[in-house]
Protein backbone atom coordinates (compact mmCIF):
# COMPACT_ATOMS: atom_id res chain seq x y z
CA UNK A 1 0.00 0.00 0.00
CA UNK A 2 3.20 2.09 1.02
CA UNK A 3 4.28 2.03 -2.79
CA UNK A 4 1.34 2.22 -4.57
CA UNK A 5 0.54 5.74 -2.28
CA UNK A 6 4.34 7.25 -3.56
CA UNK A 7 3.36 5.86 -6.97
CA UNK A 8 0.05 7.61 -6.94
CA UNK A 9 1.31 10.75 -5.32
CA UNK A 10 4.37 10.88 -8.09
CA UNK A 11 1.68 10.46 -10.86
CA UNK A 12 -0.60 13.36 -9.93
CA UNK A 13 2.96 15.51 -9.47
CA UNK A 14 3.75 14.68 -12.95
CA UNK A 15 0.36 15.32 -14.00
CA UNK A 16 0.43 18.98 -12.28
CA UNK A 17 3.49 19.54 -13.80
CA UNK A 18 2.17 18.60 -17.35
CA UNK A 19 -1.00 20.54 -16.81
CA UNK A 20 1.38 23.77 -15.89
CA UNK A 21 3.52 23.89 -18.57
CA UNK A 22 0.77 23.44 -21.24
CA UNK A 23 -0.89 26.46 -19.77
CA UNK A 24 1.58 28.30 -19.50
CA UNK A 25 2.10 27.34 -23.64
CA UNK A 26 -1.38 28.56 -23.89
CA UNK A 27 -0.86 31.95 -22.15
CA UNK A 28 2.02 32.54 -23.74
CA UNK A 29 0.08 32.00 -26.94
CA UNK A 30 -2.82 34.03 -25.95
CA UNK A 31 -0.46 36.76 -25.28
CA UNK A 32 1.51 37.39 -28.54
CA UNK A 33 -2.42 36.99 -30.07
CA UNK A 34 -3.25 39.92 -27.74
CA UNK A 35 -0.27 41.91 -28.70
CA UNK A 36 -0.96 41.81 -32.24
CA UNK A 37 -4.54 42.90 -31.76
CA UNK A 38 -3.26 45.84 -30.64
CA UNK A 39 -1.34 46.09 -33.92
CA UNK A 40 -4.09 45.66 -35.88
CA UNK A 41 -6.14 48.41 -33.95
CA UNK A 42 -3.31 51.20 -34.96
CA UNK A 43 -3.19 49.67 -38.28
CA UNK A 44 -6.57 50.38 -38.88
CA UNK A 45 -6.58 53.92 -37.79
CA UNK A 46 -3.76 53.76 -39.99
CA UNK A 47 -5.66 52.78 -42.91
CA UNK A 48 -8.46 54.96 -42.10
CA UNK A 49 -6.44 57.86 -42.08
CA UNK A 50 -4.31 57.65 -45.68
CA UNK A 51 -7.80 58.30 -47.70
CA UNK A 52 -8.58 61.25 -46.25
CA UNK A 53 -4.78 62.36 -46.61
CA UNK A 54 -5.17 61.52 -50.20
CA UNK A 55 -8.13 63.21 -50.52
CA UNK A 56 -6.47 66.35 -48.74
CA UNK A 57 -4.06 66.12 -50.90
CA UNK A 58 -5.86 65.22 -54.34
CA UNK A 59 -6.96 68.85 -54.71
CA UNK A 60 -3.01 70.43 -54.78
CA UNK A 61 -1.34 67.63 -56.10
CA UNK A 62 -3.34 67.35 -59.51
CA UNK A 63 -0.40 66.28 -61.35
CA UNK A 64 0.53 63.46 -58.98
CA UNK A 65 -2.39 61.47 -59.98
CA UNK A 66 -0.01 58.55 -60.17
CA UNK A 67 1.82 58.90 -57.13
CA UNK A 68 -1.75 59.01 -54.83
CA UNK A 69 -3.09 56.24 -56.49
CA UNK A 70 0.17 53.97 -55.54
CA UNK A 71 -1.00 55.40 -51.85
CA UNK A 72 -4.09 53.82 -52.14
CA UNK A 73 -3.04 50.37 -53.73
CA UNK A 74 -0.64 50.16 -51.21
CA UNK A 75 -2.74 51.07 -48.32
CA UNK A 76 -5.67 48.65 -49.66
CA UNK A 77 -2.88 45.55 -50.21
CA UNK A 78 -1.51 46.30 -46.79
CA UNK A 79 -4.95 46.72 -45.16
CA UNK A 80 -5.56 43.13 -47.05
CA UNK A 81 -2.58 41.30 -45.75
CA UNK A 82 -3.49 43.18 -41.93
CA UNK A 83 -6.37 40.84 -42.05
CA UNK A 84 -4.95 37.96 -43.27
CA UNK A 85 -2.51 38.62 -39.91
CA UNK A 86 -5.63 39.12 -38.47
CA UNK A 87 -6.85 35.90 -38.67
CA UNK A 88 -3.71 33.89 -38.16
CA UNK A 89 -1.47 35.85 -35.97
CA UNK A 90 2.29 34.34 -36.04
CA UNK A 91 1.59 32.75 -38.89
CA UNK A 92 4.93 33.03 -40.84
CA UNK A 93 3.38 33.67 -44.03
CA UNK A 94 0.78 36.29 -42.79
CA UNK A 95 3.52 38.12 -41.42
CA UNK A 96 5.90 38.39 -43.78
CA UNK A 97 3.11 39.30 -46.24
CA UNK A 98 2.17 42.06 -43.82
CA UNK A 99 5.80 42.95 -43.12
CA UNK A 100 5.89 43.44 -47.01
CA UNK A 101 2.97 45.48 -47.85
CA UNK A 102 3.42 47.58 -44.75
CA UNK A 103 7.41 48.20 -45.87
CA UNK A 104 5.77 49.34 -49.39
CA UNK A 105 2.62 51.14 -47.90
CA UNK A 106 5.52 53.45 -45.56
CA UNK A 107 7.79 53.58 -48.88
CA UNK A 108 4.49 55.21 -51.11
CA UNK A 109 3.93 57.66 -48.20
CA UNK A 110 7.36 58.81 -47.86
CA UNK A 111 7.31 59.49 -51.59
CA UNK A 112 3.93 61.16 -51.23
CA UNK A 113 5.18 63.47 -48.29
CA UNK A 114 7.84 64.17 -50.52
CA UNK A 115 6.36 65.52 -53.53
CA UNK A 116 3.88 67.36 -51.16
CA UNK A 117 6.54 69.75 -49.93
CA UNK A 118 6.75 71.36 -53.42
CA UNK A 119 3.58 72.87 -53.04
CA UNK A 120 3.38 75.49 -50.46
CA UNK A 121 -0.19 75.81 -49.95
CA UNK A 122 -0.85 72.34 -49.15
CA UNK A 123 2.04 72.30 -46.78
CA UNK A 124 0.08 75.00 -44.83
CA UNK A 125 -3.20 73.55 -45.10
CA UNK A 126 -4.48 72.65 -41.28
CA UNK A 127 -6.75 69.20 -42.70
CA UNK A 128 -3.29 67.91 -43.71
CA UNK A 129 -1.53 68.93 -41.34
CA UNK A 130 -3.73 67.84 -38.83
CA UNK A 131 -4.15 64.79 -40.72
CA UNK A 132 -0.57 64.43 -40.59
CA UNK A 133 -0.05 65.10 -36.99
CA UNK A 134 -2.43 62.01 -36.19
CA UNK A 135 -0.75 59.63 -38.77
CA UNK A 136 2.96 60.43 -37.11
CA UNK A 137 1.38 59.91 -33.69
CA UNK A 138 -0.38 56.18 -35.71
CA UNK A 139 3.05 55.27 -36.61
CA UNK A 140 4.60 56.05 -32.99
CA UNK A 141 1.98 53.73 -31.67
CA UNK A 142 2.28 50.71 -34.40
CA UNK A 143 6.12 50.65 -33.54
CA UNK A 144 5.18 50.28 -29.85
CA UNK A 145 2.72 47.44 -30.58
CA UNK A 146 4.80 46.06 -32.92
CA UNK A 147 7.93 45.57 -30.38
CA UNK A 148 5.28 44.44 -27.61
CA UNK A 149 3.86 41.64 -30.24
CA UNK A 150 7.68 40.84 -31.04
CA UNK A 151 8.63 40.53 -27.22
CA UNK A 152 5.34 38.38 -26.70
CA UNK A 153 6.16 35.76 -29.81
CA UNK A 154 9.76 35.85 -28.46
CA UNK A 155 8.34 34.65 -24.95
CA UNK A 156 6.37 31.75 -26.31
CA UNK A 157 8.85 30.54 -28.88
CA UNK A 158 11.51 30.38 -25.91
CA UNK A 159 8.96 28.95 -24.13
CA UNK A 160 7.56 26.19 -26.66
CA UNK A 161 11.38 25.02 -27.77
CA UNK A 162 12.69 24.91 -24.40
CA UNK A 163 13.01 21.80 -22.40
CA UNK A 164 10.15 20.44 -21.91
CA UNK A 165 8.03 22.69 -23.02
CA UNK A 166 8.94 21.56 -26.33
CA UNK A 167 7.84 17.94 -25.76
CA UNK A 168 4.43 19.41 -25.10
CA UNK A 169 4.34 21.73 -27.59
CA UNK A 170 4.93 18.95 -30.27
CA UNK A 171 2.63 16.46 -29.05
CA UNK A 172 -0.62 19.12 -28.95
CA UNK A 173 0.45 21.54 -32.31
CA UNK A 174 2.08 24.61 -30.37
CA UNK A 175 3.92 25.33 -33.86
CA UNK A 176 6.02 28.78 -33.80
CA UNK A 177 4.82 31.76 -34.08
CA UNK A 178 6.63 34.43 -36.77
CA UNK A 179 8.21 38.00 -35.88
CA UNK A 180 6.53 40.76 -37.13
CA UNK A 181 9.82 42.58 -38.77
CA UNK A 182 10.06 45.78 -41.67
CA UNK A 183 11.08 44.02 -44.93
CA UNK A 184 11.39 47.30 -46.69
CA UNK A 185 14.83 48.61 -47.72
CA UNK A 186 17.26 51.15 -45.60
CA UNK A 187 15.44 53.97 -47.69
CA UNK A 188 12.15 52.95 -46.98
CA UNK A 189 13.08 51.92 -43.21
CA UNK A 190 13.09 55.59 -42.58
CA UNK A 191 9.72 56.61 -40.86
CA UNK A 192 8.03 58.73 -43.00
CA UNK A 193 8.34 62.58 -42.92
CA UNK A 194 4.82 64.44 -42.21
CA UNK A 195 6.07 67.83 -40.97
CA UNK A 196 6.06 70.82 -43.05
Amino acid sequence: MGVGLVLLVIIVVLVVWAIGIFNGLVAARNRFKNAFAQIDVQLKRRYDLIPNLVEVAKGYMKHERETLEAVIKARNSAQGAAQAAQAAPGDPAAMQALGQAEGALTGVLGRMFALAESYPDLKANTNMLSLQEELSSTENKVSFSRQAYNDSVMEYNTKRESFPGNIFAGMFGFGAAELLQATESAEERKAPQVKF
